[in-house]
């Protein structure tokens, strides 16, 4: 008798949200090439991959509420994906699962030592028909791949416990206020680094239950983190800083998965850089941020730590960004003959599509995201690569301590400049729209669009 009072004790002390109303499940697999391909992320390499440092993964984390409403999030250890593969796994997972596009968001780490797919950032390089090959049977491969963790992740579908917080962790640099080789000498003087940055490290943790264990074994681990995925640079397959991080927490943590989303890191990179040493430091210091938001999972003395409860939600749209301006064909046509070589690669790319769709457009239908989790994070999902001044804002508009904002989702078709960026120009605001092979930079009120967007989305 005096048992069955101690478990009703300790059932009816559980929070109603901490009971199994949640399911998740989760799944993995290997994506790195199995030739020697085209690697993506640097236009100076002159070569294809050498060998393997670490694999580059595929994962996938299903949640899904008391109501049945479900939410996919899919990683992925690439620089990055095109609109077309994302738009044609989606359809897939629509026939196959019921999924509607709102529910699956597909992020990209951006390691920059991984293979080049689809179309992303295809003007930038020049290689040969049969490496163009390569890339069509591997993006085919991919598509499959994707398709089949969600599966996986479906069928592991199980009641858990899940909780979020936030850590920080600040190796990311802001690269357009700060000169690299500068860096270690301003920070061994104590003096502040220039320019914004955002160092806080969303985390949200899966734990497996059963009726009378809400805090068992951890099953998943998401956590985010804006800064570029380019310690390393050079020719082998490598997920960086990302993939150590999660090996880390994978180890600390048997039998977890650890998921990483990249955040509006356009403008940070991690700094100092370029050896395989410093890729493991930064994945340490990251699972170690991470790690402190799971050492409090067992109690309640943190308190940025909360369990998640209520429903799932999810919006989706894509909006016409504009460009500053489109060139007529003759302008294409000189650019293809006398430009550089990433020009050239450009018009050739724009004039393929001007012959395909006997036009160019003046907009681009850029992907906007929304998820509330319950009544947790409300999670901000963007295309391209953006810069970080995006994340401070919607924090700030939205409230930093639960709006979480990631980049590298679902369509990578450029840079995404705030205005205060397009107006300095730069790396970021200007040029590096040549190698992604868009028409020109965008136009001044792509920041108010994309933030009215997603003000749209959160209902405000």
């Amino acid at each position: 008798m005096s048992r069955i009072v101690l478990v009703l004790a300790c059932l009816c002390s559980l929070p109603i949200h901490a009971a199994d109303l949640w399911k998740a499940g989760v799944a993995k697999t290997v994506i790195t090439p199995e030739e020697p391909m085209w690697m993506s992320g640097y236009g100076a390499r002159t070569a294809p991959a050498e060998g393997k440092n670490d694999d580059l993964m595929c994962k996938t984390l299903v949640l899904e509420d008391a109501d049945g409403k479900r939410l996919v999030l899919v990683t992925l250890d690439l620089v990055g994906i095109d609109r077309d593969t994302s738009g044609a796994v989606c359809e897939t997972l629509k026939e196959k699962f019921g999924l509607e596009r709102a529910q699956v968001a597909i992020n990209c780490s951006h390691t920059h030592c991984g293979p080049v797919v689809g179309t992303n950032l295809k003007a930038m390089y020049s290689i040969s028909d049969a490496q163009w090959g390569q890339v069509d049977r591997y993006t085919e491969a991919l598509k499959a791949k994707i398709v089949d963790t969600v599966d996986r992740a479906i069928k592991d579908l199980a009641p858990s416990h899940v909780i979020w917080g936030a850590s920080r962790a600040t190796f990311a640099v802001n690269r357009r206020e700060n000169k690299e080789l500068e860096v270690p000498k301003i920070r061994a003087a104590g003096e502040a680094l220039k320019g914004p940055s955002d160092h806080d490290v969303p985390v949200l943790i899966v734990h497996e239950t059963g009726n009378l264990n809400p805090n068992g074994k951890v099953k998943a681990i998401v956590f985010g983190y804006a800064c570029h995925a380019t310690t390393l640079s050079f020719q082998q397959w490598s997920a960086d800083y990302c993939g150590y991080a999660c090996r880390e927490l994978e180890a600390t943590h048997s039998g977890a998965v650890a998921l990483f989303w990249a955040g509006c890191g356009a403008d940070q990179n991690p700094i100092p850089r370029r050896t395989l040493e410093l890729a493991q430091t930064y994945g340490k210091q990251l699972a170690a941020s991470v790690q402190t938001v799971l050492s409090n999972t067992a109690g309640s003395a943190a308190p940025s730590l909360k369990p998640l409860a209520g429903k799932l939600t999810a919006k989706y749209g894509e909006i016409p960004l504009e460009f500053a301006r489109v060139p007529d064909k003759a302008e294409l046509e000189t650019e293809a003959a006398k430009g550089t070589r990433y020009e050239q690669g450009r018009a050739k790319h724009l004039l393929a599509r001007w012959a395909k769709d006997g036009k160019l457009s003046p907009t681009y239908p850029y992907p906007v995201q929304t998820w509330r989790l319950g009544d947790g994070p409300q999670w901000v999902i963007l295309g391209g690569e953006v810069v970080v001044d995006y994340a401070l804002r919607l924090k700030q508009e939205h409230g930093a301590e639960r709006t979480w904002v990631a980049g590298y989702s679902n369509d990578v078709p450029a840079y995404i400049p705030s205005r205060r960026v397009l107006t300095e120009g730069g790396y970021e605001g200007a040029s590096s729209m040549v190698i992604y092979g868009q028409p020109s930079p965008w136009a001044p009120m792509l920041e108010e669009a994309i933030v009215g967007e997603v003000r749209r989305q959160l209902g405000l």
